[in-house]
């Protein structure tokens, strides 16, 4: 059974000036999401800016977001790591906290081999009891997960998914032609969840979600339910927007623009920093384009 369908939301962390986590921010935004038809909610992944996180922050964020939801949606916790047992730490914690399930990005920098990432990733679901959501973002890892491994790793029992953000749709299509009916793809770009979809995705883990959850929820919904040119209009209807809220480095442009909206979520935590003039610009634009602002 999937963790979700539809569209999942990368929770922005909002952060008071000093850097604590702001968890009545937090709150507000989870009920915005509710409100508005996301899917499940994940927390503490890169738009979370979970690699400058403690663990006991993270874990508390995860624990308050489980209370704030109460089973309304599943709560995904990033818990990803380059060093095993920390990661088998951190994901229990977030097990212990209530999560659904955990997202676990390939350990990144000391970019293990194949072979590596089957041990590794085996040995985190062998410590745990809850669904393991691999994540795959070669470009910010420098670790790329092979379809044949994903492949070895579907057959692990609590290995459900694989949330796909290498940007190539050929290495897609071939995981997709290897894995069961059992495991799940989720578009880990947001300019890229109508192709993945095309190949039997599930849905997407969206930065897009923080601004325009509806709007994405109804993408996914819509191609599910076979209205193909009504998903295909809110892609393509999107695609400025998106790339706006890429123009920087995740999360900065996606916090800048729930602050325009006037949630307030506060600063990104060093070392991010806030946008070039130029680049608020273009953002700016994009939203005014797409109604979000006036």
């Amino acid at each position: 059974m999937s963790i979700f369908t539809g569209a999942g939301v990368a929770l922005v962390t909002p952060t008071f000036p000093d850097g604590t986590v702001n968890f009545e921010k937090m709150k507000e935004l989870i009920e915005f999401q509710l409100a508005n038809d996301t899917d499940a909610l994940i927390i503490c992944g890169t738009t979370g800016e979970a690699s400058t996180l403690s663990d006991e922050v993270q874990i508390e964020c995860v624990r308050y977001a489980v209370e704030v939801v109460n089973g309304r949606v599943p709560v995904i916790a990033g818990a990803g790591s380059n060093d095993t047992a920390h990661c088998i730490d951190l994901a229990k914690g977030c097990e212990n906290a209530g999560a659904d399930a955990v997202l676990l990005v390939t350990p990144y920098y000391n970019k293990a081999t194949q072979k590596g990432l089957v041990l590794h990733y085996t040995a985190v679901a062998e410590s745990l009891s809850i669904p393991i959501i691999l994540y795959n973002v070669p470009g910010r890892t420098g670790c790329n997960i092979a379809p044949k491994t994903v492949l070895e790793l579907s057959k692990v029992k609590n290995i459900v998914a694989l949330k796909e953000a290498s940007g190539n749709l050929s290495q897609v299509a071939e995981i997709a032609s290897l894995i069961g009916p059992d495991f799940d793809l989720y578009s880990g770009n947001d300019d890229q969840i109508l192709p993945i979809m095309s190949l039997g995705g599930k849905g997407v883990i969206s930065v897009l979600s923080n601004i325009a959850p509806k709007q994405t929820h109804d993408m996914v919904v819509k191609f599910l339910e076979g209205d193909i040119k009504g998903s295909i209009d809110l892609q393509l209807g999107v695609i400025e927007l998106i790339s706006a809220l890429f123009c920087e480095v995740n999360p900065i442009p996606v916090k800048t623009a729930l602050d325009l909206m006037g949630y307030e979520v506060g600063p990104c935590r060093m070392p991010l920093c806030a946008m070039e003039d130029k680049n608020l610009e273009t953002l700016k634009t994009a939203m005014k384009n797409y109604g979000l602002i006036s």
